[in-house]
């Protein structure tokens, strides 16, 4: 999986490209955490291009919207395929980490 990020107007966003498993969970943990200590507190990941997650995944998802909350700020996805979609909505977890259609939407009413 490959991560990448923007810095917007008031957000950053993420990229994660590829299968985001129990391989590459801990790489966007520390990718966002290193995002977040450049200052961004405002976290967009864009899971466009994540075709697939698993419970490692999630777990990742929710550890960096806990320390986007920590510093202050909050984490957001949008672009939400239909695997990742499915395991949000089994989990519940579609009630924690809300969907937004796109990156420019999560934040827009903010």
């Amino acid at each position: 999986m490959e991560f990448s990020y923007e810095v917007k107007d008031s957000y950053a966003e993420v990229r994660a490209d590829g299968r985001l498993n129990m391989v590459s969970a801990p790489k966007l943990r520390e990718f966002v955490t290193d995002v977040i200590a450049g200052g961004s507190n405002r976290i967009v990941v864009n899971l466009e291009n994540t075709a697939f997650m698993d419970s490692s995944g999630l777990g990742a998802l929710i550890g960096c919207l806990k320390a986007a909350r920590q510093a202050g700020g909050d984490l957001r996805i949008a672009a939400v395929q239909p695997q990742v979609n499915m395991v949000l909505k089994l989990t519940s977890m579609d009630k924690v980490l809300t969907a937004y259609s796109t990156a420019e939407e999560a934040f827009s009413n903010d």
